[in-house]
Parts: C-alpha cells; structure tokens; sequence
C-alpha cells in the first residue's frame, strides 16, 4: 500500500458508548514508580510543521518499563482479577493488593505481543507472583524477545504474523490461565476494553499539564495505531470530553488495516507479512471492540513509510527525546500528513496546537543507533 490520508465519512457527532474517566488514574498512582510523563512543547517542530504549538507527551518511561503499554495491562489484569474476586480489595501498596489477591493462587497471565503490551503484562505478572506466557511473531528482533524474558517470562515463537501470535495466545486460556490481550475477537471483549479504559490515564494527566499552565485543548492529535486499542482511548477520551479536537490514526503503510476498514465503512484484514520497523504496529486485523469507537470519532487515517518514521526519531533526538521506530510514529504521521498536502485539510495553521504521543523509547538499541547516529 502507498502513503495516504483519508478522511472518515462515517464520523459522527455526539458522545462514544465507551467508558472513559479517571479511575484508572487513580489506580495507576498506587503502583510502585508513577510519575508523571513529560509533557514537552517544541517551537522547532511547529516551525516545521507550520502550526502555532506541538506538543509532545513522552511514554518513553512509564511505571519502569519503556513504553506506555503498562497503563493499559495494568489496569485490564487488576479489573480482571477483582472480577475473579467478585469485588474489588481495598488497598494501598502493592503489598497489600498481593495479599488480597491470594486466594487466587496459582495463577499465571498470557498475551501476545509485538513488544511493548507482552513484557507489560510480563513485568505485572512478576509484580503480583504470577507466572506469565508471552506469544511473539517470529519476525520479532531478540532485543525485545530478551526484553520480555528479563521480566521471567515464558516465550514461544510463532511462525507467522502478529495476528498468528494472537490466534496460540487464546489457546492458553484456561482455570489457571488469564489471557490480557489487547485486541478482541468474537467472545473475548472484557480485557480488551479495559486496556483501552487504562489508556485514558495519559489523556487525564495532559489535560492536567495543560490546566496546570492554562493551556488550551489540543486542535489536531496524532494517535499511533495498531489494532486500534489507544486510538480508540484517544478518541473516547476526546468526544466524550466535547473537545472539537482533530484525531488522525498513524499506521505503516504495509499494516493500515484501520484506514483500509474506515475506506471500506466495515472491518478488513490488511494480510501479511508486515514488515514495517515501526512493530508496535505491525497489526493486520482491527480490534473488534476498538474499530466502531474509531469509526464513530475519527476524523482521518494516515498511512506512511518507514522513511517518515526515522526522520521522526531524528527530530525528537534532536529535541532531547529518545523516541523508537513506534513510539516516533505519531509525529512521522504528523510530517506524512504536512508532505502529503495534507495540512491544511485537517487544521494546520497559525493558530494550531498539535498533540503527538511518544510512545515508547529505544526498544531496539541497535536499530536506534542506526538510524540517529548514537547509542541511546
């Protein structure tokens, strides 16, 4: 597929059927290492891009890891586990959240992953005692397989695609075994829809840095997306706020199974191999719960290259940002969309605020120092 920019026909007004407020938020600041992401603004990229603000919200350390997958598998293993409970445990440190949890014992928690959502479930599955079973496709660099299992995980390879790698998580499900996918299918939404309910915690904390400075609203948001888990809480977080905001999804050119099913009004699978660097996006297939929410309130998708991409990490290393293939793609869509004519179309002018998601960093050491030229 080539670079492009659609607009969504199938936009409509009015709030998203979608559960998004700041419980999460709440929650997540009861972890061990919360703080508080950066949120940067940049003269030279609104210069760039011909706008009047661009604002960066940086996830390329959150909760420990580097990447801001754990807000989402965090809170969707919590909500599981209270629903195993049958209600949810008072607590204050994760000591205590671990002891109310006992009488669930043994347990263990699978996903599949191309990267960042895996050693996040991984990573929380060590944090309660649990053991943990993470499905990769076999395109996966051993950086990040190496990532997943310093978290003590189990690993298994799956010849294919990520979608594959989706497909042999499901089968793990069991008694003893909770699957924390970050896409749904037929008869599986719950975990998914808290995933993207977990997401919404970075929306809340910008809007309180943008309070906090007595900054307005954002007018255009890139939202990176994969099987459409965060551009869905982006979305939700924005429509149901009333914001007139702009959202744009950013996928590789090769994966955009979102542009490819919001052209087509119905879900579509984009088949493999998909071989973008940018991996956190390498999705065939839509998720089931998170496509109507983007068919509702989307304004445009945008499909770009991976060229776009590496300027991207360029540009943020140059802002003093150490930004992945993944996490430089919301800004590579922003430049896509500038290149592509795109600009005036979706509101880049003077008076524009431009919000980009970092939202990882340097997952792939190796590939990073390739592409801006140092180690991170």
């Amino acid at each position: 597929m080539n670079e492009e920019l659609i607009r969504n026909s199938r936009r409509s007004e009015g709030a998203i059927p979608f559960e998004s407020n700041r419980e999460p938020l709440a929650f997540h600041r009861k972890l061990p290492g919360y703080e508080l992401t950066p949120l940067v603004e940049s003269a030279p990229l609104a210069k760039l891009l011909g706008v009047g603000r661009v604002l960066l919200k940086v996830e390329s350390s959150r909760l420990g890891l580097p990447a801001f997958k754990m807000l989402g598998a965090s809170w969707a293993i919590y909500q599981t586990l209270c629903g195993r409970l049958g209600f949810e445990p008072e607590w204050s440190t994760l000591q205590e959240l671990n002891v109310a949890i006992d009488p669930l014992r043994p347990l263990s928690l699978a996903a599949a992953t191309d990267g960042n959502h895996g050693r996040a479930v991984a990573r929380m599955a060590k944090l309660l005692g649990f053991g943990a079973h993470i499905f990769v496709p076999d395109d996966m660099t051993q950086a990040r397989i190496d990532a997943i299992k310093s978290e003590g995980a189990e690993v298994t390879i799956v010849e294919g695609t990520y979608d594959d790698a989706v497909a042999q998580s499901a089968t793990a499900a069991n008694d003893r075994c909770l699957v924390i996918s970050d896409t749904s299918w037929p008869g599986y939404i719950d975990p998914p829809r808290q995933v993207i309910e977990g997401y919404a915690t970075i929306f809340a904390e910008i809007d309180d840095q943008l309070a906090a400075t007595n900054s307005a609203q954002p007018t255009v948001v890139f939202l990176p997306c994969g099987v459409g888990a965060f551009a869905a809480a982006g979305v939700a977080y924005y429509r149901n706020a009333g914001h007139g905001t702009t959202l744009i999804t950013v996928e590789p050119a090769d994966a955009a199974c979102v542009l490819e099913s919001i052209r087509k009004s119905e879900m579509v699978e984009v088949p493999g191999p998909h071989r973008s660097m940018m991996v956190g996006l390498n999705c065939g297939n839509a998720s089931l719960i998170a496509f109507p929410v983007l068919q509702q309130g989307l304004d445009y998708a945008v499909a770009i290259g991976d060229d776009r991409a590496a300027k991207a990490m360029r540009l943020l290393d140059a802002e003093g940002i150490e930004s992945g293939e993944t996490g430089a793609a919301s800004l590579a869509g922003a430049l896509g969309v500038l290149e592509l004519g795109g600009g005036p179309l979706v509101g880049f002018d003077a008076d524009a605020t431009v919000l980009c998601i970092v939202t990882e960093g340097a997952t792939d050491p190796s590939n990073y120092e390739r592409i801006v030229g140092h180690a991170p």
